[in-house]
């Protein structure tokens, strides 16, 4: 496959055939992954590759409060823990959760209910030591350490896809990352930056669908004129 059409293709895939995805695939991915771009190559990921089904059900159970909450706010027309957002209606939204997850138990459950049967199942740590995080001190929410992070979890879902794998990134369990810490038996430097599940899809991803370059990129500052293609 073309790189143009890996990444005009790759997208966030949850729902996957039974079959098993095997430790050489695995492997694979992983070892091409780990020449993602990151800050002075410190390459401060960690990969946890999550076998145990008791160990995969509590990472679910740690993925389900937060997941209720963003449903809860996504139905109240927010967008879930935005940094700038009405507070009031956040929270109002967040009491919603219970009966959230009171309707999700009545019903057969989808991605997130099930997520500790997800054929392939890594929990993605960033080593606090070695990011550069330089708006650390700004003042505001801080996003710069994830440059040397989030690349490597891209990479390994581009290179999932030349083993006809797909997966998605998810960082729902942030919200219970003390408790996912614990579980893995991660110390205090290291940090939770995500879960990535992997499986052979049921359905190839096609092309996906954005907003065109004019609607997100201007000229020479931000209120400028679109930059249109030539």
């Amino acid at each position: 496959m073309e790189l143009g059409e890996a990444l005009r293709t790759t997208g966030a895939v949850r729902d996957y055939t039974a079959d098993a995805v095997s430790d050489e695939s695995l492997y694979r991915i992983l070892d091409t992954a780990r020449f993602a771009p990151n800050g002075g190559n410190r390459q401060a990921w960690r990969v946890v590759v999550v076998k145990d089904p008791g160990v995969r059900r509590a990472i679910r159970d740690c993925y389900l409060p937060g997941w209720y909450g963003y449903l809860a706010q996504v139905s109240a027309g927010l967008v879930p823990w935005a940094v700038v957002t009405d507070e009031q209606a956040m929270a109002a939204a967040l009491g919603r959760a219970a009966s959230v997850a009171e309707a999700a138990a009545a019903g057969p459950g989808g991605f997130a209910e099930h997520l500790d049967a997800v054929p392939a199942m890594l929990v993605v740590l960033a080593d606090l030591r070695n990011l550069a995080t330089l708006d650390r001190d700004i003042g505001h929410y801080t996003m710069v350490g994830g440059a040397s992070i989030y690349p490597f979890a891209w990479s390994i879902l581009l290179a999932a896809r030349e083993e006809g794998l797909a997966g998605v990134l998810t960082t729902m369990v942030v919200r219970e990352e003390a408790a996912v810490k614990t579980l893995l038996h991660v110390p205090d430097e290291l940090v939770v930056a995500g879960v990535l599940a992997l499986g052979h899809p049921v359905r190839q991803p096609t092309r996906l669908k954005r907003r065109p370059v004019e609607a997100f990129t201007t000229l020479d500052a931000l209120d400028g004129a679109p930059f249109a293609q030539p």
